[in-house]
């Protein structure tokens, strides 16, 4: 489940050929690098929250892309190690079966999808002045590549290629990085191969929810995007878990936001801001979400020489930076036995962490979500979105967002 098609294609594959929710994860997070780099990238980061039924296990991984040392406009790429660590974790497939469907995609091509068009549509002068984005998404008449032309780039899939072979080490330690740290030189921004090389992720015991009858695990409060999350959810939700406001869930909802951004004075935002958002149930109950950004689209809007990979813009260099407080992935269990009733992610922006809490406070109320029309995003913010894989009663539907062009795809029994 994720606003990229082919990159959910890829989840679902290996879904089907016995992977875990985190194989299927980390293979997204891979596919998408080639098929939609406006939003993941191997210079970018992100959150996961993880559910492991058949151990009881909950637990947040944070590899949010950093300021370098120098401080300058470029991240510290963290994207690579963290699905590395993900996938070490709950993975079942070998780490190359999860990165070879975004190395394919790369060098063999894939047709622009309508997520990635309304985005390249719109940050065109981004992708104008970057000599690989513009040799790969315009024409030779300097327009855009329309939907369902197939593209390729064989840089970027030769820096999967080490990754699939080397695992983290052959992205941290390998060619890519030292291209990383020559590039950024020129720039005014040495990113050093120390700093590349000691890129940590942070493993992190979630925010515990209760939602009615069900429990919540989103990031916790140390996370600006678990601060501001739960924050908004208080406004709904009380601590034993009953709703606090009426019968108008959306109204609700929008009036908590705007509460929650006073709060942490938050007002004017881009309306882009590089991020996307995936989950995946496996049949052992094992479910992962997560959310990721490139701090703007197409992150800084410079591709490494030699890499095909995009640098992520540092958090501290524009008000795209922000974009990783609005990365709002979530699990929800029966609080019984441990189901997985919910998995999901809301990103790009307080829209998306709104679609998200706004789906929260339905399941709180009991309703069932596998219905249609069960969650909602606003429409006012296109690159804000939420996409969930809801079950009850051992039925699990996948509901993308009503407002992209996301796909939600089923590999066998996902249910329990």
């Amino acid at each position: 489940m994720g606003d990229e098609p082919f990159a959910v294609k890829a989840g679902a594959a290996v879904l089907s050929q016995g992977g875990s929710a985190a194989d299927a994860a980390t293979t997204m997070f891979f596919a998408l690098t080639a098929t939609y780099p406006v939003a993941a990238g191997l210079g970018g980061g992100g959150i996961c929250v993880a559910h492991d039924q058949s151990t009881g296990r909950n637990e947040v991984f944070e590899f949010l892309a950093r300021d370098s040392d120098g401080k300058g406009p470029f991240a510290v790429p963290a994207a690579v190690r963290g699905f590395a660590v993900l996938q070490n974790a709950y993975g079942r497939l070998p780490w190359q079966r999860d990165v070879a469907p975004g190395e394919d995609y790369a060098a063999t091509g894939f047709p622009i999808s309508s997520a990635l068009f309304d985005r390249l549509n719109a940050a065109q002068d981004v992708v104008r002045l970057d000599a690989s984005l513009a040799a790969e998404f315009f024409d030779e008449t300097g327009h855009l590549k329309p939907a369902g032309v197939t593209v390729t780039n064989t840089a970027l899939a030769a820096t999967l290629a080490d990754i699939r072979v080397g695992g983290p080490d052959g992205f941290y330690r390998g060619a890519a990085a030292g291209k990383i740290a020559s590039y950024t030189s020129t720039q005014g921004d040495a990113i050093t191969t120390a700093e590349l090389d000691g890129v940590a992720v942070n493993r992190l015991a979630p925010h515990v929810v209760q939602l009615g009858s069900e429990i919540g695990y989103l990031a916790p409060d140390r996370i600006g995007a678990g601060a501001f999350a739960n924050s908004l959810l208080a406004r709904l939700i009380d601590a034993q878990g009953n709703v606090t406001v009426g019968d108008q869930s959306a109204s609700a909802t929008a009036a908590a936001t705007k509460a929650t951004l006073d709060q942490f004075g938050i007002s004017e935002l881009p309306r882009d801001m590089g991020a996307t958002g995936f989950a995946a149930i496996d049949n052992t109950g094992q479910a992962v979400s997560c959310a990721v950004t490139m701090n703007g689209p197409f992150g800084s809007g410079h591709t490494v020489p030699g890499t095909g990979m995009l640098l992520a813009r540092a958090p501290s260099s524009g008000p795209a930076g922000i974009a990783a407080a609005f990365l709002t992935p979530a699990i929800a269990t029966d609080g019984s036995d441990g189901v997985v009733s919910l998995a999901g992610a809301g990103a790009g922006g307080p829209n998306g962490t709104a679609a998200m809490a706004y789906t929260l406070l339905k399941l709180a109320r009991g309703q069932d979500l596998t219905q249609p029309g069960a969650i909602r995003s606003t429409g006012i913010a296109p690159y804000d979105t939420v996409n969930v894989i809801a079950c009850h009663d051992s039925v699990c539907a996948t509901l993308p967002d009503p407002q992209a062009h996301g796909l939600g795809a089923a590999a066998g029994d996902l249910g329990n």
